[in-house]
């Protein structure tokens, strides 16, 4: 038996009442006490995770970084299988835009722009016809889509009122934002975070907040996207995949540097990333603001000024994390290191 862990969230990892369980017949006939004495834990509640790694020959993580995080919430646990790493992936020929590609390979860079155009305008349809905002192609659009969790953030950039009011107004370098996604049904939190962009969007004409997150809707995001934004507390993100699609479809990421994305941006030649600062001894509203004088900081100096005063470089950028995602973050390569490293 092998084991994939996904998250490092607490809620992720579940626990349920052993008695219950027992109940339901999840042990196949097992007392509760052959249950205990298996997985070596005393406790009455059940943990599937550590149950799974203690009865896993072998496990692993969904990024580099995420293996490294599992290992060490698990360190103190004996007898648990070793944990490595087979990073997330996404599927290129369902996902990218193959007349994008076609271009970037001819060298064609008129046709790039011009598909890039097309995309975006194909895309604000959908905006118009949820909000009745008319977007502009040619502005500067950042997306953040996906789901709705308190550790991803979906607001930050908007907590900084002084600034975000700025950045919205910016007449030198104007900006457009979009937030789509879904919470849980049952995750007031995320809910209520969800609600409060939909009553600022009302305030802002370039930014809009779209519902019905579903395939169709994420891939026309991600073609809309200049700028794919991404900004969980790190190291709370196991993987993240949102962002290779988004690279797939010409847009640039701009992210923390947790999940997949250590092992992918490269700052300023394939995309854009926050230092990572000495988080693990940061409170959490220290490294929430750290992060978002970083997330400003980088927007307002590099990422802005490059997109509209020098294009030819921002395509370039563009450019390469297309390339850059192509191979190394392809489900191919995943299926074959899941193969080989942990099922074989």
């Amino acid at each position: 038996m092998v084991f994939t862990t996904h998250t490092p969230e607490e809620a992720g990892n579940e626990k349920h009442d052993i008695f219950l369980c027992h109940r339901m017949s999840y042990f196949c006939g097992l007392t509760v006490e052959e249950v205990k004495a298996l997985i070596g834990d005393d406790a009455d509640m059940f943990n599937h995770s550590f149950a799974a790694l203690r009865f896993a020959r072998l496990s692993n993580g969904v990024s580099k970084l995420h293996g490294e995080v599992s290992r060490k919430i698990w360190e103190k646990q004996d007898q648990i299988s070793p944990i490595i790493s087979i990073t997330n992936a996404q599927n290129w020929r369902y996902w990218a835009d193959k007349q994008l590609y076609r271009f970037m390979e001819a060298g064609d860079n008129y046709g790039i722009d011009d598909r890039k155009q097309y995309l975006k305008k194909r895309a604000f349809e959908l905006v118009a016809d949820q909000t009745g905002k008319l977007f502009n192609p040619s502005v500067f659009t950042i997306v953040w889509a996906r789901r709705f969790a308190g550790y991803k953030r979906a607001d930050l950039i908007t907590t900084h009122e002084e600034r975000f009011a700025k950045l919205m107004s910016n007449t030198r370098y104007p900006v457009q934002l979009i937030w789509a996604g879904k919470p849980y049904p049952m995750d007031h939190p995320a809910i209520s975070e969800f609600n409060q962009l939909v009553h600022l969007s009302k305030l802002h004409k370039n930014m809009a907040v779209l519902i019905g997150y579903e395939l169709t809707l994420s891939k026309r995001l991600k073609q809309a996207a200049d700028c794919w934004l991404n900004n969980p507390r790190v190291p709370r993100e196991a993987s993240g995949t949102s962002g290779m699609t988004a690279a797939m479809n010409g847009a640039v990421n701009f992210s923390t540097d947790d999940g997949w994305i250590p092992e992918f941006i490269n700052h300023g030649h394939n995309g854009f990333v926050v230092p990572k600062a000495d988080y693990e001894n940061m409170a959490v509203h220290e490294q929430d603001e750290y992060d978002l004088n970083k997330l400003y900081d980088i927007l307002e100096n590099e990422i802005l000024p490059l997109y509209y005063d020098d294009y030819n470089t921002w395509r370039q950028v563009m450019k390469n994390g297309m390339q850059d995602v192509r191979f190394a973050f392809d489900s191919n390569r995943m299926a074959e290191e899941y193969y080989k490293l942990l099922y074989a």
